[in-house]
This record gives C-alpha cells, sequence and structure tokens, in this order.
C-alpha cells in the first residue's frame, strides 16, 4: 500500500491488507471507520507513521478502503460473449466507465463482496447543474465533515498521475467558518500567499505594531481585540492544543475590522457544535 506521496505504508495498516486479497493494482481513499460508517481524518490520525500498530490500536480504529479505480488487474476473468479467458494485465488505456465496469465486476466475484470495511466508491448520475447543486447539498448536509465533497469525471477519461486538469474537477462542500480572536503574530518570510491584499496586509502589520503587548522571540503577543474570520473543512477535539480543538485546513477567510472581540465566537459553545467529535 502506498500513499500518493509514493510512500510504502503497509506496515502502518496490516488489516487493511489482510481484508484485501486482490492481484491488481487500485486507486482508492484509505479511511477510518467506526460502526461500520466513515470516521472522522482524526481517527484516521491516529494510525498515520505507526510502523506496527497494535492489535488494540487497530481494533480502536479500523480502517478500511473505498476504491475509486483499477489500473490492472493480474488474473484471468471470463469473456461473457464466447466464455473465453482473458487477461487484463493492464487497463489504463481504457476510458473510465469501462475501468468502473470492470472494477465492480471484480469485487462482486470476490471475496470482497461482502467485506463492509472494502467498498467501491458510489456513482452518481445528474441531468444538469441544478440537480449537481442538488445532490452535492444532500451529500455536504452532514456537519462533521467528513465527506468533503464531489469528485466530477468525464465518463471517457483515461487514467492519468497527478492533477489531470480538464477531465476530474474537486466539487467541495462549503467552508465552515468561525470568528476568533487574534492572540499572537509572527511576521513571515519570503514569498507566500496569504490571502490578503497589499493594502490588507500593510493594515495588518500597522495593527500588529501597535497593539503588541509581550514578545516571546520572533512571536508577539497582540491585545486581544481583532476578529479574523476563519475557514475551516472539519474540527475535532485534540489534545495537542491548548484549546482542545485543532481545525482541518484552515484559512483565514476575512479580516473583521467591523466586529468587536467581544461579539467573537467563545471556545465553551464552539466546542458542543456537532461539528465537532
Amino acid at each position: 500500500m502506498f500513499s500518493r506521496t509514493g510512500d510504502d505504508i503497509s506496515g502502518a495498516f496490516p488489516d487493511v491488507l489482510d481484508r484485501f486479497s486482490l492481484p491488481g493494482v487500485f486507486d482508492g481513499e484509505l479511511l477510518a471507520f467506526k460502526d461500520g460508517e466513515i470516521s472522522s481524518f482524526n481517527d484516521l490520525q491516529q494510525r498515520l507513521n505507526k510502523k506496527k500498530p497494535s492489535k488494540k490500536l487497530q481494533a480502536q480504529y479500523p480502517c478500511g478502503l473505498i476504491l475509486y479505480d483499477i489500473l490492472t488487474l493480474s488474473e484471468n476473468s471470463t469473456d461473457e460473449q464466447n466464455g473465453s479467458q482473458v487477461n487484463h494485465p493492464v487497463l489504463t488505456h481504457l476510458p473510465l466507465h469501462n475501468r468502473q465496469q470492470i472494477l465492480t465486476e471484480t469485487l462482486a466475484q470476490s471475496e470482497l463482496a461482502n467485506e463492509a470495511l472494502i467498498q467501491q466508491s458510489e456513482v452518481f448520475s445528474v441531468a444538469d447543474a441544478a440537480d449537481l447543486n442538488a445532490l452535492r447539498e444532500s451529500i455536504c448536509r452532514g456537519p462533521n465533515g467528513y465527506i468533503e465533497g464531489l469528485m466530477l469525471k468525464r465518463k471517457d477519461s483515461l487514467y492519468t498521475a497527478g492533477r489531470p486538469k480538464g477531465i476530474w474537477y474537486k466539487y467541495k462542500r462549503d467552508a465552515q467558518l468561525v470568528d476568533a480572536v487574534i492572540m499572537y503574530a509572527q511576521r513571515g518570510s519570503g514569498k507566500a500567499y496569504s490571502g490578503f491584499t497589499d493594502k490588507e496586509l500593510k493594515a495588518l502589520d500597522k495593527w500588529v505594531r501597535q497593539n503588541t503587548t509581550g514578545r516571546f522571540g520572533p512571536v508577539k503577543e497582540v491585545a486581544k481585540a481583532l476578529v479574523f474570520e476563519v475557514a475551516f473543512d472539519a474540527a475535532h477535539s485534540s489534545k495537542r492544543h491548548k484549546s482542545g480543538v485543532a481545525l482541518r485546513f484552515p484559512r483565514i477567510h476575512r479580516i473583521r475590522w467591523d466586529k468587536p472581540a467581544a461579539e467573537a465566537d467563545q471556545l465553551i459553545e464552539f466546542k458542543q457544535l456537532p461539528a465537532i467529535p
């Protein structure tokens, strides 16, 4: 089993490999499960980078696969039209809809047909943009953020490594938002995309310099007076952070110059939201 960066992670997931017995090369998503349902990314992180996970850890955070695609199939299969044995060593020259059909048939004929933690990704059909938007809204309705959105793929697309443009699109769920008060600031270095305009950066830099109340090396403590609207994909409890909460893919959405700090979201209330398992 390899990560998308090419790292061999087989040792961290012996339970997944024990369940998976098909000879071939498959593309899919590694996920944690709880009571047969997809669980949080935080649960998956408990298993990542564990070279030899204990049986207790495997039982506490069971993992499995959602299969998206099949690249090669090493064993012979039967051609339904003439009953002859056909070998499918490499399938990447076939369009997506053919590869999906082969994947569906392969799983149905294997011992994985009744394996709850090895599944094929669900395929949806839509008639128009309104239908697509309604589907996205219904799928992303859950507050926990486990489902990130839809993948839109051309049915005639060939399998392409990397991030192909023009044939696959990620239609993500809308970000969740929280109003948070800035407590510390540190000047950046080099060129990086911050999401701020030059005007906003100058105003923010001026505010930090005028409202510094303490220093810890390069880090400045600032007056608890400025509100940032922070966008994030999901949130979960965390023992690593003093707040007790960690945000997945947090980014500054906008500076709320207009909002007093007293009107920002309260941590005790935020932690009670259903979005935080």
